[in-house]
């Protein structure tokens, strides 16, 4: 078995702004595996700024696990431990091999285009004009829930534009969640959360800054908003420590992206750990390309929740794989009459 893998940079259509930053370009790793006349496909998805495994020798761990391709799938997993991107792309690649075709991991309906998943509209940050048209945008092209990043404009402007979508929409109508990825002060989150309350939201993501352990599950105890996990999962790697994670901030969601949780088998223990705790999961992209987001996405619909899930992402950008995937009515959906174009 021969592995390689190639940097892949990924432009957005649209500088697209979120309270840590504007994003402009996403930088990514295309990983491909070789064994006689089978080949695989898959993606490591490392995220600037975010994600554990952004560290200086992460090529090197790319290129480590390429000539250690032939050891048992287990032991590198395990040695991969603290590159979760890397983890889920030798998943993926592995998955791809051995299937019938290379981009069909998980055969089903869904894969069949005889059934769609559910996703949420996503609105970013930008000026209040800028998403007032993304938030009228999403709801004519079908999406009955909105996502929207908070946390880098003027508060009062977001309660605005919330108010704005409530006037004309109830929650039976849309469901409204937000992402702040943790703009908020802890000691000013609990009122925005009571004001954010008004207007009958389905969840907040990451109130507060990862780490802030007490106040975090302070919030999960007293907070009218649900609130769901994001970033504080990142970065806990063994089992025991995201039970005790769970167990502590008692959160009422937690949201799972493979590329930064350590993949399928990452992410399967967080959502065993929170079915056992009776907490709420959904699963988000992480800005891969077609590749990444193909994977995520049948595997999402084997787990069969059917909440609407966070896999929009993939008209983003200029130059992304040609594929089947596509959104359309608020659900994405494979489409058997388009085919892949994976050249590199």
């Amino acid at each position: 078995m021969k592995a390689t893998y190639q940097k892949y940079i990924l432009n957005f259509k649209q500088a697209s702004g979120t309270s840590r930053g504007i994003l402009k370009t996403k930088t990514t790793y295309f990983l491909t595996l070789q064994h006689h006349s089978k080949i695989g496909y898959g993606e490591c998805g490392v995220f600037k700024g975010l994600s554990a495994d952004d560290r200086p020798d992460y090529e090197d761990k790319l290129q480590w696990l390429c000539s250690n391709i032939d050891k048992d799938e287990e032991f590198l997993l395990n040695e991969l431990m603290e590159f979760p991107s890397i983890q889920f792309g030798l998943e993926q690649t592995l998955l791809s091999i051995k299937s019938k075709n290379p981009f069909v991991l998980f055969p089903s309906k869904f894969t069949r285009s005889e059934d769609s998943i559910n996703i949420n509209g996503l609105i970013w940050m930008g000026s209040e004009a800028f998403m007032k048209q993304q938030i009228s945008d999403k709801l004519k092209a079908g999406f009955s829930t909105i996502k929207m990043k908070i946390g880098a404009i003027d508060f009062e402007t977001e309660l605005a534009l919330l108010k704005s979508i409530r006037k004309e929409f109830s929650s039976n109508e849309i469901e409204l969640r937000v992402d702040a990825n943790g703009a908020f002060n802890p000691k000013e989150a609990l009122e925005k959360l009571k004001r954010l309350s008004d207007f009958e939201l389905h969840s907040i993501e990451q109130p507060i800054k990862q780490g802030q352990i007490g106040e975090m599950a302070d919030l999960c105890e007293k907070t009218p908003v649900p609130i769901a996990l994001d970033e504080e999962l990142i970065g806990v790697f063994d089992v025991t420590k995201k039970k005790e994670l769970l167990q502590t901030i008692k959160p009422q969601y937690i949201i799972l992206k493979p590329s930064l949780v350590g993949g399928i088998r990452g992410s399967e223990e967080w959502i065993d750990l929170a079915k056992n705790q009776q907490i709420g999961w959904w699963i988000t992209s992480a800005l891969e390309s077609n590749i990444g987001l193909n994977a995520i996405s049948q595997w999402t619909y084997k787990l069969g929740n059917k909440m609407p899930q966070g896999l929009g992402t993939g008209s983003l950008f200029t130059n992304n794989i040609d594929s089947p995937l596509e959104v359309r009515n608020g659900h994405l959906h494979y489409n058997n009459n388009k085919i892949w174009n994976f050249k590199l």
